[in-house]
């Protein structure tokens, strides 16, 4: 059989396929469900394009600017395995410039740097750097990349020692998006490894935000993070 061939950049007008992109999601009243049943339609047009084709399609609609081309770049490099296994440091601070939300830095960290760190494509010195950055949101980043790692539904299987490096280097930030992070980070550890957690709380514990204790010992003791308190007794 003979091998499919690529599409060739040559052959790709990138600009109007950004415009296409661009154009079909910000339709009037489109909503979450529809935009990425059409991002799922331009992946399947871009299946056969080589890696730097989908890079540059995803880059360029990014610059554009607004969460929901950010997060349609991001899945469209996420839903093409070679674009996605092309990603390396450089490439992630790319896709990471403007960071500017809780829910870019959640998209990005969750679709790109998360997953390409758990498969080994950046090192962890680069995930640390984030973590040291006096930027909130690549600090918030650094953690958030530690989800991937540990959530079973986005391939983790578990890694303990590289989530507890980068929470510990942010155990005294009291920045609320930097907690909030580090609260999620613990909890999603616990469910792979509660033993572990609950040691890095023990170790921990003069250190810990109050929310973050809170949370964890919840997630802990009874799989919640914040459990609805029971009624009183009647007297």
């Amino acid at each position: 059989m003979p091998k499919e061939s690529r599409i060739d950049i040559d052959k790709i007008d990138i600009d109007k396929m950004v415009d296409d992109i661009d154009r079909s999601i910000h339709q009037p009243g489109r909503n979450t469900a529809e935009i990425r049943s059409i991002r799922r339609t331009f992946s399947k047009t871009l299946n056969k394009a080589a890696p730097k084709e989908v890079i540059q399609i995803s880059l360029s609609l990014l610059g554009r600017g607004g969460f929901t081309n950010r997060w349609i770049s991001y899945e469209l490099v996420c839903h093409h395995r070679e674009a996605f296994r092309s990603l390396n440091a450089t490439l992630l601070e790319q896709f990471g410039q403007g960071l500017d939300s809780w829910g870019a830095v959640d998209t990005f960290a969750s679709y790109l740097s998360g997953p390409a760190w758990r498969e080994s494509q950046v090192p962890d010195s680069l995930i640390h750097k984030w973590a040291r950055s006096k930027d909130r949101w690549w600090r918030r980043a650094a953690l958030v990349s530690t989800v991937p790692l540990n959530n079973k539904t986005r391939g983790g299987n578990g890694d303990a020692a590289r989530t507890l490096a980068v929470c510990e280097m942010l155990l005294d930030d009291r920045d609320d998006m930097v907690v909030k992070a580090l609260s999620w980070a613990l909890r999603e550890l616990a469910k792979r490894d509660a033993k572990a957690v609950s040691k890095f709380l023990s170790q921990h514990d003069d250190r810990i935000a109050a929310l973050v204790r809170r949370e964890v010992k919840n997630k802990l003791s009874t799989g919640l993070k914040n459990p609805k308190q029971k009624p009183a007794a009647a007297k």
